[in-house]
């Protein structure tokens, strides 16, 4: 599965994770992404959708 919403284009982000000791290591923040139903233009189709896109109502969840 692909961590990216195909509705806003939200995907991985990187930096550091920084120690007590201030030492740095590269890490990933991955985004919420959660396989939906959704109702596209009269038609069923599974997408992968970040949770802010399916709170905020930018997509219609199918039933």
């Amino acid at each position: 599965m692909s961590r990216k919403c195909e509705i806003c284009g939200k995907g991985q982000v990187s930096g550091n994770s920084v120690s007590h000791s201030n030492r740095h290591s590269k890490r990933k923040w991955n985004a919420n992404i959660q396989t939906v139903r959704i109702n596209d233009e009269g038609r069923i189709r599974r997408a992968n959708v970040c949770t802010r896109c399916i709170r905020s109502g930018k997509v219609t969840r199918a039933i």
